[in-house]
């Protein structure tokens, strides 16, 4: 018997998928493949994500080792370790390190700890996969250079803003973006998060003073400005006179880095990376310098500086800070040198 032509087979007879069971996720979710697309896709857009892998099975499980699954912060998912109880437990297990960062394991019997029928036991690695710190490095000179450079090794991902053709250029900053604007516009203009970093080396003094006013109030990790102790004076009372409250004047960081007595740009910058990846990684940090609390006038109104007075009072920081350079304004004790400034 010769059979029928599949072109003459009426729709009705043409075979069909089995139903999904209910709450069961499409065939598109689960694949291992769309796995890997989907957390390309997520670290592009800078989502951050859990990635769990099941590490090792005995018995009998719904999936095998190196079966895994991706899992954002708003609930969304891709591919599974296998669904039931066990997967219950991985998506509780994610939410905290979705915030803080780091890695759990996930070891549990599946039917003596979690009441699932398979019988067998899961161990599941999870591991946090967050975007990259945003590093904006704003001047390109002598230090900016060698920053940039060191910060993209460290993890960070650095963009590099100057109004400067011939210092902003990618033969100088290969592995950095670039913004070739106005410096003082872009602070503006710029959109951050409370994970972002900002480090400010111009070569006008002038100018770092309005790049900090525009980003002192913005949400930022860090804050920091290249410079020296009477230099940070100076601008944290200019900041108190204007109306800038303690707690914005202390999220300066300047002088900027670790105190490693570091003089080339080259030096100065590993100072500044390495302060950047202790507050990074939670290292301890000491807040910018405050002002100290401004008398009370008769009425109890406390007494405002002006920018006068306040450049008043820088000038009798600078001649002491001259005559003790190793002697910071109001304490009694000797430190050592901070990283001397190299502009550009």
């Amino acid at each position: 018997m010769i059979p029928p032509d599949p072109a003459e087979r009426p729709a009705s007879a043409e075979p069909r998928a089995p139903a999904l069971p209910q709450g069961m996720d499409a065939p598109g979710r689960t694949r291992d493949s769309d796995v890997w697309d989907a957390l390309a896709r997520w670290r592009a857009a800078r989502r951050p994500f859990v990635l769990a892998t099941v590490t090792d099975t005995r018995g009998f499980t719904p999936r095998k080792a190196a079966a895994h699954m991706l899992i954002a912060a708003d609930g969304e998912t891709v591919g599974t370790i296998g669904g039931g109880a066990i997967e219950h437990e991985v998506l509780e297990r994610a939410r905290p390190l979705l915030e803080r960062g780091g890695h759990a394991t996930v070891e549990r019997h599946l039917t003596q700890e979690l009441g699932m029928c398979c019988g067998g036991e899961m161990s599941v690695f999870l591991e946090a996969v967050l975007p990259a710190p945003r590093l904006h490095v704003f001047g390109a000179g002598y230090i900016a250079k060698p920053l940039a450079a060191i910060a993209v090794g460290c993890g960070f991902e650095v963009t590099v803003v100057d109004a400067r053709p011939e210092w902003a250029t990618s033969e100088r900053f290969p592995t950095s973006a670039l913004r070739v604007e106005d410096a003082e516009c872009a602070a503006r203009a710029l959109e951050t998060t409370g994970d972002d970093f900002v480090v400010i080396v111009t070569h006008d003094h002038a100018l770092d003073q309005r790049l900090v006013q525009a980003l002192i109030k913005k949400p930022l990790r860090f804050l920091g400005m290249i410079g020296s102790i009477p230099k940070q004076r100076k601008f944290a009372l200019r900041l108190r006179a204007r109306g800038y409250g303690d707690e914005e004047i202390a999220r300066l960081h300047t002088p900027l880095g670790l105190a490693i007595g570091a003089a080339t740009p080259e030096e100065i910058a590993v100072s500044v990376v390495a302060q950047l990846v202790a507050v990074r990684r939670g290292a301890l940090v000491e807040p910018g310098w405050v002002p100290p609390a401004r008398p009370e006038r008769a009425g109890g109104e406390a007494a405002a500086d002006t920018e006068r007075e306040s450049d008043a009072k820088m000038e009798q920081i600078d001649v002491r800070a001259a005559a003790h350079p190793g002697r910071p304004e109001g304490s009694g004790a000797t430190v050592a040198p901070s990283n001397r400034e190299v502009r550009r």
